[in-house]
């Protein structure tokens, strides 16, 4: 993966492609061009056919020289705000078109943060696994090790980029 990490990066440093700046020009402006995970990649480029040809290009050199295969049945275009020719492009690029909002690696991306929806998976989650315990003969003291077993492993990483609105806590 760090191979295709500095061939993304190469396209952008030869302005073939570009991503996203994000910050204030007095503490420093990043480039943002794509997000690598263990199997997943997130490219961010412009609504260009040259840019989604060169990206085209870049996938297909690296398929090639890795031997890896990019799954274009499972890859998808995501617009960010008005895209005319988004069909022409997804063509281009041989993969689906989706929409925001949707679900990235468990996260949602693209809803309003402080928006109660966001949090009706968490909610689920802790409902489904209580809901188990209320058949079993427990002790106050056992069902109170549960409760707090399961509120300490809410998902993480999700509280960490959101904060909790008041009425989902008190839900919880």
């Amino acid at each position: 993966m760090e191979a295709l990490s500095r061939m993304i990066s190469a396209l952008v440093n030869n302005d073939f492609m570009a991503g996203f700046s994000i910050g204030d020009p007095n503490m420093g402006i990043i480039n943002i061009s794509h997000l690598l995970s263990i199997d997943d990649t997130l490219i961010f480029c412009e609504a260009n056919q040259n840019q989604v040809r060169a990206l085209k290009a870049l996938i297909l050199y690296f398929e090639a020289m890795s031997s890896l295969k990019v799954n274009f049945d499972k890859s998808e275009m995501v617009p960010v705000g008005k895209v005319n020719n988004i069909s022409q492009l997804a063509s281009t690029l041989g993969c689906k078109v989706s929409s925001l909002p949707m679900n990235y690696l468990g996260l949602p991306l693209g809803a309003a943060s402080r928006a109660i929806l966001i949090w009706d998976m968490v909610i689920e989650r802790i409902e489904r696994r209580l809901a188990r315990w209320k058949r079993l003969y427990l002790s106050k003291s056992c069902k109170i090790t549960l409760i707090k077993s399961t509120l300490s492993n809410l998902p993480t990483y999700f509280l960490s980029l959101f904060p909790i609105p008041t009425g989902v806590s008190y839900q919880i």
